[in-house]
């Protein structure tokens, strides 16, 4: 299971941060997941790096941290402007290393345990972003390479290049993905989103890649009455998914939070969950002890 700090260090107070770091470690937690361009839109700034502050914040103040935790976090989307998301740095090989720089030093590191392309960038040749994480991992700045928001078509290319440039590969997907399904076809609301599909699943595991999912609690609409599903979930589907879930929790005595994350680890994807309070950490961890049978996991697939 993967912590997503996007808020830290604006929605989510430093205080607040520092005691969900804390618990998510004594717990067992190892994966942070945050970008340089967290969250510029919330920010008064209209720039980036809040959440890698935080984080790096934290590190200080807690010696020894670091060698504990994996920290991910992504380049690609950070305003060169502020307020003005279409002046995003992209991914040229300037961008990147740039961005990666950036990212260091807000987080008080030396290197990250896992670079992301946050998202395709084609106004830049593939094989000049291929060959920028390439770099970045050659020198042991990125320990691994990944790509979040591609086609699947893209990532193989990218890793068809990789192999070509004799650099490192993209080894991870990240992808939005959870147990409710949208109706198909129907565009997101969530600019840039990507959902997992079928292709996605086929090439991680034909070629060992980890894959993560985010979006993974549907901003608490699972479980909460005033965050109710988006539009394009408002199918039959939901309604036969979320009874099973329900009944399902209920057999387990667990929550409905806790049988979709368990419901995605079962499959070899990672979750990210987003955080606001301690007890949400608390019982997004207590997951990974929810048991999810053949015959749970059959009454899920019947009834999406």
């Amino acid at each position: 299971m993967v912590i997503g700090t996007m808020d830290f260090g604006t929605r989510v107070t430093a205080d607040d941060a520092f005691a969900i770091l804390d618990s998510f470690v004594a717990g067992g937690g190892v994966w942070l997941d945050t970008a340089n361009c967290y969250t510029f839109w919330t920010d008064p700034s209209g720039v980036g790096g809040a959440s890698e502050r935080a984080i790096g914040a934290w590190l200080r103040a807690r010696p020894g941290a670091r060698d504990t935790v994996r920290i991910a976090t992504k380049v690609r989307h950070n305003p060169l402007v502020p307020h003005v998301p279409e002046s995003a740095e992209g991914l040229s090989a300037r961008a990147v290393r740039a961005g990666v720089e950036g990212s260091l030093e807000r987080l008080g590191v030396d290197h990250v345990d896992l670079l992301w392309a946050h998202a395709e960038d084609r106004t830049v040749p593939l094989e000049e972003t291929v060959g920028a994480f390439g770099e970045l991992a050659a020198k042991g700045v990125a320990l691994r390479v990944g790509a979040a928001n591609h086609a699947a078509w893209r990532v193989e290319r990218a890793r068809s290049l990789a192999r070509e440039q004799g650099v490192e590969p993209f080894t991870s997907l990240q992808l939005r993905h959870s147990l409710l399904q949208p109706r198909p076809l129907t565009p997101l609301a969530e600019g840039g989103h990507r959902l997992l599909a079928a292709e996605d699943l086929d090439l991680a595991r034909s070629e060992g890649l980890a894959v993560w999912s985010y979006s993974s609690l549907l901003w608490g609409s699972y479980a909460r009455a005033d965050k109710p599903l988006p539009a394009p979930y408002e199918h039959p589907g939901t309604t036969r998914v979320l009874t099973v879930l329900h009944e399902v929790a209920d057999e387990l005595a667990a929550t409905p939070n806790q049988v979709v994350l368990a419901w995605l680890m079962r499959q070899g994807i990672d979750p990210i969950v987003g955080v606001s309070r301690v007890e949400q950490i608390e019982e997004a961890l207590a997951a990974h002890g929810v048991r999810l049978s053949d015959e749970h996991l059959a009454r899920f697939t019947e009834a999406r």
